[in-house]
């Protein structure tokens, strides 16, 4: 048994190094309450977020578009070592009853992964949270905050980082994404 936890920690544990590891079961943030996808849709910018390891670029956006079956088309693009990259993916909504509960999935082999919507005003900011149990002994977790704009006052981000703090998410180590430079041509 302990062989076992041994190798499975040993395996998790470079999965989530640049991630934000907490011991215990995911929190349970409300989320945005009558929440309109069609008004969400569109092109958000990143302007903070909790480290993590598949987003090292600079000027990191993510374009919406709602599909005919209801889906989402999830575009997320960066810029790394003066290369623009893209990745696409889909989005659906997976409780209807929450619909600003989503799930996102890169690669069709791959499961949803939570991507709840705490908060939007959906002219100026959202606040995005993710988070995967590991064995409920610990979870990883993702925070951000979005814009239209790609910039912010540091009042919104400020009273943004207040509402995850009340929603029992620890993010004391939020980085400000880099944004500058970004409508330069590559």
């Amino acid at each position: 048994m302990k062989l076992s936890f041994v190798l499975v920690f040993a395996f998790i544990l470079p999965l989530v190094r640049a991630q934000v590891p907490h011991w215990g079961p995911c929190p349970e943030p409300g989320v945005q309450p009558t929440f309109n996808l069609k008004q969400f849709m569109g092109r958000w910018f990143e302007i903070a977020k909790l480290p993590a390891q598949f987003e090292k670029g600079r000027c990191i956006e993510t374009n919406f578009t709602l599909k005919t079956d209801n889906s989402i088309r999830v575009v997320s693009s960066e810029i790394l070592k003066g290369e623009l990259r893209k990745i696409e993916g889909t989005g659906v909504i997976e409780d209807l009853k929450n619909p600003a509960k989503l799930g996102i999935s890169y690669s069709y082999v791959l499961p949803y992964s939570p991507y709840w919507i705490l908060s939007t005003d959906y002219v100026n900011t959202a606040l995005v949270y993710s988070c995967t149990d590991v064995l409920r002994l610990f979870h990883v977790d993702f925070a951000w905050i979005l814009s239209r704009t790609r910039t912010l006052p540091d009042s919104t981000i400020e009273k943004a980082k207040e509402t995850f703090a009340n929603n029992n998410i620890d993010v004391s180590r939020m980085i400000a994404s880099r944004q500058l430079g970004c409508d330069k041509t590559l």
